[in-house]
C-alpha cells in the first residue's frame, strides 16, 4: 500500500456517495507499501454508528484488466471460509469505478494488526492460513499468469537500466548468475493453484495468535503452491533487514502449512530452489522501486539489499535445515 495519487476530499464524498455508507467523516493515507493508492477511509455508516473502508486507486504493475479476476478471487475464498476482504459494489452492482483518473475499488476493512516480529505461534497460524488459502482456490476456475514469475526475472533485471551496481558494486553480475543458476534448475512439475505471492507479515491481520485476515491480493497468480510458502518463508522467518535467520519461526511456518497441507517428496526437495527465486524476485522488484519512485511519491522504499541477505543465506542452505518432516 501506498500513496501516488492525492484525492480531494470533494472528490471522495461524490465518489461515496454512490454506496450506502452514509458521509465522509475522514480519509488517511496508507504509506506503507509500494504498488496503489490506498487510503483508510471512515463514513457515518448508513445507521449513523461509523464505519471504515480500504479505498484503493490501482496504479503502477495491477493492470485494471487483471481487477475482475482479484474480485471474482476474494469472492470465491470469502464463500469458502476464507477471512478476506470483499469489494464493495455500489447500489448499482459495480464495485470496480474510477476516481482522480484511476481505476478504484471501495473494499472491506478487516480488523487486526499486522505484527513485525511474529512469534513462533503467530508463524505456526500464518503458515496454515496459506495452506487452507490454497486448499479454497483449488476448485476456482479463475486463473491469472505469474508475470513476476522465473520467466519474467531476466526481464526485470533488464528494466534496471545498468543501474544494479549503484546500490551495491557488484550486484548486476551477482543477480545475472543466480539468473543462470535458477533457469537451469526451476521446478515446473510441482502442485498448482492460485497463489498469493506476497504474504508477508503486513498482508496477515492477527489478534494474539490468531489470524483475522488475509490481505493484498494484487499479485495473486495460478503458480507452484510450494513457491507461495518459499516467499512466505523469507518473509516471516528473518529480521527485516536479512541479516539474521530465525530457525524457529522456520519451523513453525512450515509446520502450520503441513497440518494441513503436507508437501510431497518433490516439494521438499524444490525448496531451497525455491526460496532462492523468491529472494530474488523480491531483490529485483525492489531494486527496481528503489531506482524508480518518483521523489515525491508519498511510499516507504523497502532495501533490495534485505533481500541480497536472504538469497545468500538460502544459497548455502539445504534442504533439513529449512524443511522437517511432516
Amino acid at each position: 500500500m501506498a500513496v501516488y495519487t492525492a484525492v480531494p476530499a470533494e472528490a471522495l464524498a461524490q465518489f461515496l456517495s454512490r454506496y450506502d455508507c452514509g458521509t465522509l467523516v475522514s480519509a488517511k493515507g496508507i504509506a506503507e507499501g509500494v504498488e496503489n493508492s490506498n487510503y483508510l477511509v471512515e463514513t457515518t455508516g448508513c445507521d449513523g454508528s461509523g464505519h471504515r473502508y480500504i479505498l484503493t486507486l490501482y496504479e503502477k504493475r495491477v493492470d485494471p484488466a487483471d481487477l475482475p479476476f482479484f474480485i471474482d478471487l476474494l469472492d470465491h475464498l470469502g464463500d469458502k471460509g476464507c477471512l478476506v476482504p470483499r469489494f464493495i459494489a455500489d447500489r448499482d452492482g459495480q464495485r470496480l469505478q474510477e476516481l482522480c483518473g484511476r481505476p478504484a475499488c471501495l473494499i472491506e476493512f478487516l480488523t487486526g494488526v499486522s505484527v513485525t516480529e511474529p512469534t513462533q505461534a503467530q508463524a505456526f497460524a500464518a503458515g496454515k492460513a496459506m495452506a487452507e488459502l490454497h486448499l479454497a482456490a483449488q476448485d476456482f476456475t479463475g486463473g491469472r499468469p505469474n508475470t513476476l514469475g522465473v520467466s519474467g526475472w531476466a526481464p526485470l533485471a533488464t528494466s534496471c537500466d545498468g543501474a544494479l551496481n549503484t546500490i551495491q558494486p557488484g550486484l548486476e553480475g551477482r543477480v545475472m548468475a543466480e539468473l543462470a543458476h535458477l533457469e537451469g534448475r526451476w521446478p515446473r512439475d510441482l502442485a498448482q493453484s492460485v497463489i498469493h505471492a506476497d504474504l508477508f507479515p503486513d498482508n496477515v491481520l492477527m489478534l494474539g495468535d490468531a489470524v483475522t485476515g488475509l490481505i493484498d491480493f494484487y499479485f495473486s497468480c495460478t503458480d507452484v503452491r510450494a513457491y507461495d510458502l518459499a516467499i512466505m518463508h523469507g518473509a516471516w522467518c528473518f529480521d527485516s533487514d536479512g541479516a539474521t535467520y530465525h530457525a524457529d519461526r522456520g519451523v513453525a511456518l512450515i509446520a502450520g502449512y503441513q497440518s494441513v497441507l503436507p508437501l510431497s517428496g518433490d516439494e521438499r526437495a524444490a525448496f531451497p530452489t525455491l526460496c532462492r527465486g523468491a529472494a530474488l524476485r523480491f531483490l529485483l522488484t525492489r531494486a527496481y522501486d528503489w531506482i524508480n519512485t518518483p521523489p515525491d511519491a508519498m511510499v516507504t522504499r523497502k532495501d533490495p539489499l534485505a533481500y541480497l541477505r536472504r538469497l545468500d543465506f538460502y544459497a548455502g542452505a539445504d534442504i533439513d535445515s529449512l524443511v522437517v518432516p511432516a
